[in-house]
């Protein structure tokens, strides 16, 4: 690859980048990261940074708790409960009222939770004559025998591809049948049939944010439930799932909530469904009664049920370090400024990017963008590994998109027109055709 080549600032975006942070509530709170200075990380959207004082906590759990109290740590660290502690900690995130989240297992572990108890949910609905939405009786239409059964699982067919892999198995295992559908196609699709819908709120590949208040209202006036993937919006913007009337939804904590590679994924169940949760993976700790050890199981009380076995302990506690950096921080000041960052991120990359040779499939409406600006260009893979040798960090998606995701605790508007500046130098240098879609 040839030297790239030095781009001009004729729109003066390097001072209005440094006013913009200057003016930012938020900038302080870069501080509490740990970042190489020499770089720019836009790749929050797949793993966070690393909050500074999230080792020493750790070292305390290896080396007092596990070391010094052993197992006494159950009880006196409060190591039992953290599943539960950590899922009123995320909850105020994500719009849940404290009692609904529970912390443990991976994402795609909770997937198949949720959708196999959302179509198990859906059959008692159907029984009973009940509708999701609200926990009432529906009116005539609904009731038992107006239908053939609840036998769909609609897919967001857009999904990361585990979700659809999970849903394809718990589907099989439910005697469902899968139907894979675009966003928006979605609510029009939802009818007696469907048992549950599983969408991601923010593509992955795209930065689309899709509709949680609308498919979620349509899958209950159809009689079903509705099941959101939060990975990509957990910690990045507003989510609303009591206010929405979400019934279960999954999320990671590695992305913008920064727990760390690997660190556990949640799940949410609303209150009016906990009751009659009925998990694919009824663990000893879902047990009502866990150290009976009785040969019968008898669901706990509370979204304790969505537990399975023993907690990860060190990757569990160190998501609790890390969701330190969260206090006094509201999650609409973050949206507000991921929105700001991404606009101007976009401008930076039109002032800077060569004519032609790269597209945004990221919706410019704020209404319908994640926190992540995706480019379309046919080198992506040449240019990214540019950009990474040079402090530029993003991440790929093939064949042809750049990713670049934008976690607004600790990035910055500098950062940002660092990156396109930097972005249209590599583009300059590297020889190349117009990106499909260009606009």
């Amino acid at each position: 690859m040839s030297e790239p080549v030095q781009v001009s600032d004729p729109a003066g975006l390097v001072a209005r980048g440094a006013a913009l942070d200057a003016a930012d509530e938020l900038a302080p709170l870069r501080e509490l990261f740990a970042l190489n200075e020499g770089s720019v990380y836009l790749d929050g959207n797949s793993l966070g940074a690393l909050p500074r004082h999230v080792p020493e906590r750790v070292r305390d759990v290896m080396v007092r708790q596990w070391g010094e109290l052993g197992i006494r740590s159950w009880t006196e660290s409060g190591w039992w409960t953290a599943p539960e502690r950590m899922g009123d900690r995320i909850a105020p995130l994500v719009g849940a009222a404290p009692g609904q989240i529970v912390v443990g297992d991976s994402t795609s572990v909770n997937v198949f939770k949720a959708v196999v108890a959302a179509v198990r949910l859906a059959g008692q609905d159907r029984a009973s004559g009940r509708g999701p939405g609200s926990g009432q009786d529906r009116g005539s239409g609904q009731g038992p025998g107006s239908d053939e059964g609840r036998t769909e699982v609609l897919v967001d067919a857009t999904t990361f591809p585990t979700d659809g892999y999970i849903a394809r198995s718990a589907a099989r295992m439910t005697g469902c049948r899968i139907v894979s559908l675009a966003p928006a196609e979605l609510p029009a699709a939802i009818g007696p049939r469907t048992a549950a819908v599983l969408v991601n709120h923010v593509d992955f590949r795209t930065g689309r944010l899709h509709d949680l208040p609308g498919i979620t209202a349509a899958a209950h006036e159809a009689g079903a439930l509705a099941v959101w993937d939060l990975c990509h919006s957990a910690g990045a913007l507003p989510v609303g799932l009591d206010a929405h009337g979400v019934d279960l939804a999954v999320g990671c904590t590695y992305k913008f909530l920064n727990g760390g590679p690997g660190s556990p994924a949640f799940l949410y169940v609303a209150e009016r469904h906990q009751a009659r949760f009925d998990s694919p993976l009824p663990g000893w700790n879902a047990h009502a009664d866990p150290f009976a050890m009785a040969d019968g199981f008898e669901a706990a009380d509370g979204a304790v049920r969505g537990r399975v076995g023993t907690p990860d302990i060190l990757s569990m506690l160190a998501l609790d370090a890390a969701l330190d950096v969260w206090a006094d921080v509201r999650i609409a000041d973050v949206r507000a400024k991921s929105l700001a960052l991404t606009d101007f991120f976009l401008e930076c990359v039109e002032a800077y990017a060569p004519p032609g040779r790269v597209s945004s499939p990221t919706p410019v409406a704020h209404a319908e963008r994640g926190s992540q600006v995706a480019l379309r260009c046919p080198e992506a893979p040449a240019v990214m590994d540019e950009l990474i040798a040079r402090g530029v960090v993003g991440d790929l998606r093939r064949p042809d998109l750049l990713r670049f995701g934008f976690t607004p605790l600790y990035v910055g508007f500098a950062d940002a027109e660092r990156a396109a500046r930097v972005l249209g130098e590599v583009l300059a240098a590297v020889p190349g055709q117009v990106a499909p879609g260009r606009r």
